[in-house]
């Protein structure tokens, strides 16, 4: 008997047949590769902090991380100490150590904590867990904070190194789906080296934070206390989200930098 393959019948086996075929061999892909996602993710973490308090392998017209190959070691060098604080309606009720945090969640570490999730929780009226650096280079303090917001397009994130004044020490920035040559530029070093220097605080101790802005009156922003920075041309919508995210997100960590400066 002659195998009819032109009924729909065959059709829709033959593509439900393809369907689970591709869709077993996409989940055992992606459970192969899941270790060596993790670990770059990992690895990518610790060269964005240390990017933030200076440790780079930078260009004079280029942003450059040091290498994976360098980043763990580099990270037990120059990372110090890491803190978790707890934070309910914007308020923080607990502090707990690097050690501390371990010990409560099965040995991770809080450089690890994941800031989108927790952005969520927040929303949900649940607690917060803010992760903050500890770093130390030439006898100097650095304080990394991650931070988290949304651009024109998708999510921006970036690290942001300051003393213990609030004052910024280094920032880095990165997207996940930006314009090219024009919000995706903020990751480019002439916007991010802008950050240095600039105050988070006005001389009464109030919060500011920083603003992308197209007026700035200081485009060779040698002014560090105008909260401001120069805009990108055409990034309207992301600077605007990095300006909220900066100004949302830091501003939790006030009360932290309050407590360190009446411990002194």
């Amino acid at each position: 008997m002659e195998k009819r393959t032109d009924k729909n019948s065959y059709t829709v086996i033959f593509a439900i047949g393809m369907v689970l075929i591709v869709g077993a061999l996409l989940a055992y892909l992606a459970s192969a590769l899941k270790p060596m996602i993790t670990e770059n993710q990992r690895l990518e973490k610790q060269q964005n902090i240390l990017y933030a308090m200076g440790i780079n392998n930078n260009t004079p017209g280029a942003a450059t991380f040091i290498s994976t190959k360098e980043a763990p070691a580099k990270f037990d060098k120059y990372i110090t100490d890491q803190v978790v604080l707890e934070v309910v309606d914007g308020k923080i009720v607990s502090q707990l150590s690097r050690s501390e945090y371990k010990e409560k969640n099965g040995g991770q570490e809080p450089y690890l904590i994941d800031v989108k999730k927790q952005q969520a929780y927040a929303k949900a009226g649940k607690n917060r867990k803010l992760p903050l650096f500890v770093g130390e280079k030439e006898g100097k303090k650095f304080y990394i904070a991650p931070i988290r917001g949304k651009g024109l397009w998708d999510a921006i994130w970036g690290y942001v190194a300051m003393d213990e004044n609030m004052v910024v020490q280094g920032a880095y920035f990165d997207h996940k789906g930006e314009t090219p040559g024009l919000g995706a530029n903020i990751k480019q070093r002439y916007f991010m080296d802008d950050f240095n220097g600039e105050h988070l605080l006005n001389d009464a101790g109030v919060f500011k934070g920083i603003t992308i802005s197209k007026t700035n009156a200081d485009p060779t922003n040698k002014d560090k206390k105008d909260y401001e920075i120069d805009a990108i041309a055409g990034a309207t919508i992301t600077g605007d989200g990095v300006t909220a995210m900066i100004k949302k997100d830091l501003k939790l960590y006030v009360p932290f930098f309050k407590n360190l400066k009446n411990k002194q």
